[in-house]
């Protein structure tokens, strides 16, 4: 098994990074595939199935796949050029993806949102279909959008999913009691053998730079939500908060107004500007979903600001070992909400966390797999029901509850000598198993919950 870092830690586009990262990969890849056929179509039409169809429009699922038949993806998306592009696809009835001819598409028409039929490979189905001149089909691929910006074909998903077609790698663990043995016998850090595995398939600036790009965007969205305040799009009328936690927090400073457990203050406010960001369509880092991108920044955020002799060098340190373990967790159970509730997101976002600030605190890989364990077994069964289908209540908050159990998860396990009575691959089996088990009302479709017991307007 290898997912890079690169993988687990994606820089795109608020709000969802299944429903809104997803589905614009996964129509820039049929774009691809239109450009490769024999013939030339004249319009497209794109179909939303399971969770896809139930909270899609809050989470700006149905702008996600104008956008990327237009030819937006989410890496290079820009704000201001995407709401012209929309007013002129709404007006013209037509998109003009790079190297084809317009092709029709009305959003009243052409976008179909199917609350009756879900795709059997997973929640997050979708259908993309070019046509000819009278309407026909001519050409047609479902994407499953599986969680944190992976996208695979149909055809894909049934020969096994993800495939690494790359060289092998020194240390190709696909387990926790793998990664722990590779790390005896190697004597070498779980980042470290994360960094050997990632130079085995690009170069060491390659890498440097790429870490350097993904803490500076975490960084740039905390700068950015923790100086923005306002009222958040979608009709819910939520306050954006973490602007007027931070200025009061930071009013407090050197008042001794403040009692010990106002850390936790910080570490939440600094979670919550990242989704706040995410929830307003800001770019931010998929960490490792959009829903669950502000747990591992904000726990960054809070070492290198509060604790002593923390120093940016070891960002990149952090970083590694938290793709691992998050690596770990989409191998063998899921980092999708709509398949396995908000355990295998904000759960895994705050497993990664934990083990990433243990590591840097100096924990032996035993205590860092033992803090990863740790953060995610207390949200096991934690379900997605997000209020409105926007990933804003309960979402946001959660984000900052996961980093103070991060944190206090961290901590924990510096505490002991590495061993424990429930393993990290029990308790990521145990999260799938819950996965499976958890009615559909209650993973990312808005049906049950908070959802339904919460007024939407």
């Amino acid at each position: 098994m290898f997912l890079s870092v690169f993988e687990m830690f994606k820089v795109g586009v608020g709000p969802s990074s299944s429903h809104t990262m997803g589905p614009m990969v996964a129509a820039a890849r049929f774009l691809d595939m239109v450009r490769a056929a024999p013939f030339h179509p004249r319009g497209v039409k794109a179909s939303l199935h399971g969770s896809l169809a139930f909270t899609g429009v809050g989470h700006a699922t149905d702008r996600a796949v104008m956008l990327g038949l237009a030819g937006f993806t989410p890496e290079t998306y820009d704000a201001a050029k995407a709401e012209a592009t929309l007013a002129a696809l709404n007006a013209d009835k037509e998109v003009t993806p790079e190297g084809l001819e317009p092709l029709h598409f009305d959003p009243d028409t052409d976008l179909l949102f199917d609350y009756d039929r879900t795709l059997p490979g997973h929640a997050n189905g979708m259908t993309l279909s070019a046509t000819d001149a009278q309407g026909d089909v001519i050409l047609s691929e479902t994407y499953y959008s599986i969680g944190g910006g992976f996208v695979l074909t149909e055809s894909e998903l049934a020969a096994g999913g993800d495939v690494d077609q790359g060289p092998p790698v020194p240390y190709p663990f696909k387990s926790g009691a793998e990664m722990l043995e590779m790390a005896h016998a190697s004597g070498l850090s779980i980042a470290r053998m994360k960094r050997a595995n990632e130079l085995s398939r690009r170069g060491v600036n390659g890498l440097d730079d790429g870490l350097a790009r993904i803490w500076q965007v975490m960084e740039d969205c905390i700068e950015r939500g923790l100086a923005t305040p306002g009222i958040l799009p979608g009709g819910l009328n939520v306050k954006r908060r973490a602007h007027a936690i931070h200025e009061a927090l930071k009013a407090e400073q050197g008042l001794n107004l403040s009692a010990p457990h106002t850390i936790n203050d910080w570490m939440s406010c600094y979670a919550m500007a990242v989704n706040e960001e995410n929830a307003a369509g800001g770019q931010v880092v998929t960490a490792p979903t959009n829903g669950a991108a502000g747990v591992v920044p904000a726990v960054i955020h809070y070492w290198l600001n509060h604790v002593p002799g923390a120093t940016r060098d070891r960002v990149p340190e952090f970083l590694l070992t938290a793709a691992a373990i998050g690596g770990l967790v989409k191998f063998n159970a899921s980092i999708s909400g709509a398949e396995a509730g908000c355990q295998a997101e904000v759960g895994t976002a705050a497993a990664m966390g934990a083990a990433g600030l243990c590591a840097v605190m100096g924990g032996t890989p035993e205590q860092v797999e033992n803090a990863a364990e740790i953060a995610l077994e207390h949200h096991l069964g934690m379900t997605c029901d997000p209020v409105r289908g926007l990933v804003q209540v309960p979402c946001i908050e959660r984000n900052g509850l996961g980093a103070i159990k991060a944190v206090s998860a961290a901590s924990l396990s510096m505490r002991g000598d590495g061993t424990h009575l429930v393993s990290l691959d029990a308790c990521i089996e145990t999260m799938r198993q819950t996965g499976a088990d958890m009615s559909e009302k209650y993973k990312e479709t808005s049906l049950g919950g908070l959802a339904v017991n919460v007024p939407n307007c």
